[in-house]
């Protein structure tokens, strides 16, 4: 091979050298939106709350990020960060439970599936607690209901408007019947909350199904969802396969969920910290003196 021919060969193999470097480059900064279909810079996605600037689809968040898009910055304080689950029954199914929550813990840094503390949203001081679906799919068991309770039960101690925002797979198959028992003593402390004329807001983001929505998800004074979000109880298509028939369209979206009176509103990701501390002023009025009962 003579000089002139390496030349060439090398520029042709240096070009498809750049080519595979400038879509590895595309692949590194750009996300195809799921909904739109469109190519969309990733810090565009940043810069707008991780919602698509073309159609408004609203990106999948993790709980951390959720923290800072609602809180005020540097006031969220967390609680109960030495809970974590056990085995109560030594559960094995593809991967032991131990397994299972190791996982967890290496992929969110923590031990169980919410984030529970105290913060001030627009200046408004409430307990807050939010899901993380990264751990476990959100999935509802032990330390989760416990977490919930004690949030609540400091909401009655300070008197302070509670906030769960909700996205999880349901009650956690691995811990049964322990799992379960969260939906009803989840509930049970939420009429606490109650019976003391303390607010509980609850946000569902996509998806929220399972134990969660068949308990305190759906117990909330106001009930929020973003756009898009896949709510409901059992996926639709153990739902068709159990009817037996086709099911409307959009069903199980929160836009469905408003048409039919399920939920109370949409808020787009980039209102709800206003629209929290709103409604939050609204239903602790005058620093809950009960002043209107």
């Amino acid at each position: 091979m003579g000089f002139a021919d390496f030349l060439k060969n090398f520029k042709r193999e240096d070009s498809r050298v750049s080519k595979d470097s400038k879509k590895d480059n595309t692949a590194q900064h750009w996300t195809k939106c799921p909904s739109c279909g469109a190519l969309i810079y990733n810090k565009e996605i940043l810069e707008n709350s991780h919602v698509c600037s073309k159609c408004g689809y609203h990106f999948r968040i993790s709980a951390n990020e959720r923290l800072n898009l609602i809180c005020d910055k540097d006031t969220f304080r967390e609680y109960d960060t030495n809970l974590e689950p056990n085995d109560p029954l030594n559960f094995v199914d593809k991967k032991s439970y131990v397994k299972r929550i190791e996982e967890g813990f290496e992929k969110t840094g923590r031990k169980s599936a919410v984030i529970a503390g105290e913060a001030l949203i627009n200046s408004k001081e409430v307990q807050l607690v939010i899901f993380d679906f990264a751990f476990m799919g959100g999935s509802l068991a032990s330390v989760e209901g416990e977490k919930i309770v004690r949030a609540i039960n400091r909401a009655i101690a300070k008197k302070q408007g509670l906030i769960i925002i909700s996205t999880s797979g349901g009650a956690r198959m691995q811990e049964s019947t322990f799992s379960l028992m969260q939906m009803a003593k989840t509930s049970a402390a939420l009429k606490k909350l109650s019976e003391n004329n303390l607010p509980f807001i609850s946000v569902l983001t996509d998806p929220t199904f399972g134990g969660v929505s068949a308990s305190f998800a759906f117990l909330g004074d106001i009930i929020i969802a973003e756009p898009g979000a896949i709510i409901g109880f059992a996926g639709a298509r153990v739902i068709k396969q159990t009817i037996g028939a086709d099911l409307p369209q959009g069903f199980q979206t929160a836009e469905f969920l408003l048409e039919h009176g399920l939920i109370d509103m949409i808020v787009a990701r980039k209102d709800l910290k206003q629209s929290l501390s709103d409604l939050v002023g609204l239903l602790l009025p005058y620093e809950n003196t009960h002043i209107y009962h």
